[in-house]
C-alpha cells in the first residue's frame, strides 16, 4: 500500500514526489511484475514494468538529445494505447509537460491546442492524425519534430520534420549510452510543484482551457484508493478512455503507478464491452453512459428470453431490490433475505454478471457526469454496487463513496486532506494539496476559479448532515422558467436515461413557459423494439422518424413525468436523428452532449416545440 505523506505543500509518495522519481521507484520495485497488456492479432501481449522503463527512458533520451528543456511542452495525439502511455513518461522523465490532445479532435482544435501551449514536440498515432497537424503545421512555427507511432500508411512519405517513433527510440539508446548518469539527474531535479501536464477541458462554451497540473496533483491522486478500496498487483483495470481526459488518467496511470494493478489496453472504441466481456476486469471505472448500456443489453436480453426466463429475472431484481432497499437503509438484510440473494445470485445474477464481463468485479467507479440514481439502485439489486467519485479536472478527486455505504443520489465524502464546502448560493468549493495551479496563459479565468486555494467548480450542491455530497447541477445550467420555477434538468435528464430507449437528453426551458426534450434515442434497443413489432425502417434516420418511435419515447417521457411536478414535466420532445459519435461536435469524448452546443444548432427544432 503505497505511503503518502503530505508536509509543507510538498506531496510524497513512497519518498518521492514527483510522477518520474515514483515511476523510478516502481521499476526498482516491481521490475519484472507485469505492467500492461494490449492486444497483438488477437492474442494478449504482456508487458512488465523493467519492459516500460525500457521503452520510455529511450525515448526521454531522445527528447533530451533533440534539446528538450525543463518545462517544455510535448503533445501526444493518439488512441489509448502502450505507445502513449510510453511517450507520456518519457515526457515526465525528460522534465517536459505533457498536453495530451483527444484523438476525435478536428484539425483545427489541434492547431489550437498547439498553439495555446506552445508545444515544441509532437507524438501522433497514424497517419489519420498527422494530416490533422500538417494541415495546420504552416501556423505552428514552435513545433520543431513529429514522432510516428504506427508507419504504415506513410511508406514512401518523407518529411525531415516527420519521423517514425523508432527513430526517437534510437536515437535515446545512442544518447543514453553516452549519458548514463544524465537522465537520472535530470529526474532528481524535478520539484512536487512543477507542472506536469496540461489538461484541456472539453471546451463545451468557447475555446479549451489549459488546466496546469502540478506533479503535487498527481502524487496526491496516487493515495486516494487505499483510504477507501485495497488494490494491488493482481487487479485487472481496461483502459478504454482517452488519456488525455482527466478522469482517465488518475483512474488508470496514477492508479498504476500507486498500487500496482495491470492495465489492459482495450483494441478500440468499438470493442470496449467486447474487451470487458473477455477480461473480466477486477476494477472498472466508466461514465455513465457505459453503465446504461450494460442495463439497456440485460433490457434486451431479458425482452428475448423465454417467459420462464422473464419471471426467474423478475422473481430474482424482486428478491435483489428488497436486499437493496436494507443496505441502502443502513439495516443488514434478514436471514431469509441473504439467503433468497444467494439463490437468486447463483441462478439468475451470475450469468448476468458473466454475459456483462463483471464477474470478477469488486471495485466499480462512475465518474464525470452523473447518473441516475435508479440505475445505481438497479446494479446494486444485482449484487454489483457501484462507489460514485465526484471531481472535476481542476480539482482532481474531491469525494468517493464509503465501501459498504449505499446513498445513492449521493456522490460520497470528501477523500482524507480534502476540503469541501459550499458558499452562499449553493456553489461547490474544494480545496487540497491536490488542486490545478491555474489556466495556461488565462490569468483572468484562473483569478476567477482558483481563489484563496479554494476551486471554484460551477456545481451546486448540498452537504448533508452525515457528511455526503449531493450534487444538484452545474450553475449555468439550472434552468428558471418564465414563471420563475427553477428547475434542475439533470434530474429529469438522469431519469429518462434510465430508460433502455434514451441514450441521451437535454432539457430545454430558461425563460420559456414550459418544458421541452431533445431525445437521442438507444440504436440497438429501439431497432431491436422495431423488429420485434415489425416496424420498417431503412436507417438511423428513417427509425427515429416512425410514429411507432416516437409512441414508444413519449411514453418514457409520461413515465417519468409522474415523478415530477406539473411546472417540471416535459411537454414536447423531438429526437436528434443523427448516430453521433464522439467525432460529432454535439458530443464530448466521454460521449455526454454538450448543452450550449446542442441548444445551438438544434435552435430550429427547438423553437417549433414552442
Amino acid at each position: 500500500m503505497a505511503k503518502v505523506v503530505v508536509k509543507d505543500g510538498v506531496v510524497t509518495v513512497d519518498g518521492q514526489d514527483t510522477v518520474a522519481k515514483l515511476f523510478r521507484d516502481r521499476v526498482g520495485r516491481w521490475g519484472d511484475r507485469i505492467a500492461m497488456r494490449e492486444k497483438t492479432f488477437g492474442i494478449w501481449e504482456s508487458l512488465t514494468w523493467r519492459d516500460f522503463d525500457h521503452s520510455a527512458r529511450r525515448l526521454a533520451g531522445g527528447l533530451v538529445a533533440l534539446g528538450l528543456k525543463r518545462g517544455d511542452v510535448v503533445a501526444i495525439l493518439s488512441e489509448t494505447n502502450k505507445e502513449w502511455v510510453f511517450a507520456d513518461m518519457a515526457v515526465h522523465l525528460a522534465g517536459g509537460i505533457v498536453n495530451g490532445i483527444y484523438p476525435t479532435y478536428k484539425a483545427d482544435q489541434v492547431k489550437h491546442l498547439l498553439a495555446d501551449s506552445g508545444a515544441r514536440f509532437l507524438f501522433v498515432e497514424n497517419e489519420e492524425q498527422l494530416d490533422k497537424y500538417l494541415e495546420g503545421r504552416d501556423r505552428l512555427p514552435l513545433v520543431e519534430k513529429v514522432f510516428v507511432f504506427d508507419w504504415k500508411g506513410l511508406r514512401g512519405f518523407e518529411d525531415p520534420e516527420v519521423v517514425p517513433l523508432d527513430h526517437l527510440s534510437d536515437l535515446g539508446a545512442g544518447w543514453l549510452a553516452n549519458n548514463p548518469a544524465v537522465l537520472d539527474a535530470i529526474v532528481d531535479e524535478g520539484r512536487c510543484a512543477d507542472t506536469a501536464v496540461l489538461v484541456y477541458t472539453s471546451g463545451t462554451t468557447g475555446q479549451p482551457k489549459g488546466a496546469r497540473i502540478p506533479n503535487a496533483y498527481l502524487m496526491f491522486t496516487v493515495g486516494i484508493a487505499p483510504d477507501h478500496y485495497p488494490v494491488g498487483p493482481d487487479d485487472e483495470l481496461l483502459t478504454y478512455l482517452p488519456l488525455c481526459h482527466a478522469a482517465e488518467r488518475m483512474l488508470s496511470l496514477c492508479m498504476s503507478l500507486g498500487h500496482g494493478p495491470r492495465l489492459n489496453f482495450a483494441e478500440n472504441s468499438e470493442t470496449v464491452f467486447q474487451n470487458i466481456q473477455e477480461l473480466s476486469p477486477t476494477l472498472l471505472f466508466a461514465v455513465p453512459r457505459i453503465w446504461e448500456k450494460f442495463y439497456s443489453r440485460v433490457s434486451t436480453l431479458v425482452s428475448e428470453a423465454t417467459w420462464i426466463g422473464q419471471l426467474g429475472y423478475r422473481t430474482a431484481l424482486t428478491i435483489g431490490r428488497r436486499r437493496a432497499e436494507h443496505l441502502i437503509a443502513g439495516r443488514t438484510p434478514p436471514v431469509g433475505l441473504r439467503v433468497g440473494f444467494a439463490l437468486a445470485d447463483l441462478l439468475v445474477f451470475r450469468n448476468i454478471k458473466m454475459l456483462l464481463g463483471l464477474d470478477r468485479a469488486r471495485f466499480m467507479l462512475s465518474g464525470a457526469a452523473p447518473i441516475s440514481a435508479d440505475l445505481l439502485k438497479w446494479y446494486l439489486a444485482l449484487g454489483l454496487p457501484i462507489a460514485e467519485v465526484y471531481g472535476q479536472t481542476e480539482t482532481g478527486v474531491a469525494t468517493f463513496s464509503d465501501r459498504g455505504r449505499f446513498k445513492p443520489g449521493t456522490v460520497g465524502r470528501p477523500v482524507p486532506g480534502v476540503e469541501v464546502r459550499t458558499d452562499a448560493h449553493g456553489e461547490i468549493l474544494v480545496r487540497s494539496p491536490g488542486v490545478f495551479s491555474g489556466y495556461h496563459n488565462m490569468a483572468e479565468a484562473t483569478a476567477a476559479t482558483l481563489v484563496d486555494g479554494w476551486v471554484r467548480t460551477g456545481d451546486v450542491g448540498v452537504i448533508e448532515g452525515d457528511g455526503m455530497l449531493r450534487i444538484t447541477d452545474r450553475i449555468k445550467d439550472i434552468i428558471i422558467t418564465a414563471g420563475g420555477k427553477n428547475v434542475t434538468p439533470s434530474l429529469i435528464e438522469n431519469q429518462l436515461k434510465f430508460s433502455p430507449y434514451i441514450s441521451d437528453a437535454i432539457v430545454i426551458g430558461d425563460r420559456r413557459k414550459y418544458l421541452t426534450c431533445l431525445i437521442m434515442i438507444d440504436q440497438e434497443n429501439v431497432e431491436h423494439y422495431a423488429q420485434s413489432n415489425a416496424i420498417p425502417f431503412t436507417d438511423y434516420r428513417s427509425l427515429c422518424a416512425r410514429p411507432e418511435v416516437k409512441t414508444l419515447i413519449e411514453g418514457e417521457i409520461l413515465r417519468v413525468n409522474q415523478q415530477f411536478s406539473s411546472v417540471e414535466q416535459i411537454k414536447k420532445f423531438r429526437l436528434i436523428d443523427i448516430l453521433l459519435t464522439p467525432e460529432d461536435e454535439e458530443l464530448t469524448p466521454t460521449m455526454k452532449l454538450k448543452r450550449g452546443f446542442v441548444e445551438k444548432k438544434y435552435a430550429g427544432m427547438i423553437e417549433q416545440m414552442y
